[in-house]
């Protein structure tokens, strides 16, 4: 697994941690203190707002997982795709600075009608 593709599962299991207090430490590790989150429906900015972002999206999702898809990543920029359960697709783009997520640029591919 390359380096961009355990990042992009990180941030996956970041989406798919229940527990709050395991949820936060994978936020923590995983992004800059300044690290900011963009999609259509929100942004967010530092770890501590990215973690309420994720704790809202699993309560609006509740019982659904997200899944990776192909990854792929040069200079400190990877993109991938993303499934939530059977019924939402995403792409996101994200930006690394020392091995941490910087910035995260979301887009939503496929939503429910």
């Amino acid at each position: 697994m390359t380096d961009y593709e355990n990042t992009a599962q990180r941030y996956i299991d970041s989406w798919n941690e229940t527990d709050p207090v395991k949820r936060k430490h994978i936020i923590e590790e995983l992004y800059t203190s300044d690290a900011t989150y963009t999609d259509p429906l929100g942004t967010a900015t530092g770890p501590q707002a990215i973690d309420q972002m994720v704790g809202a999206v699993q309560q609006q999702f509740a019982g659904l997982t997200f899944s990776l898809g192909p990854v792929d990543g040069h200079h400190d920029i990877a993109r991938f795709t993303w499934e939530l359960g059977d019924a939402i697709v995403g792409f996101d783009v994200i930006v690394l600075a020392d091995g941490k997520i910087k910035n995260v640029h979301g887009f939503l591919d496929k939503v429910p009608g």
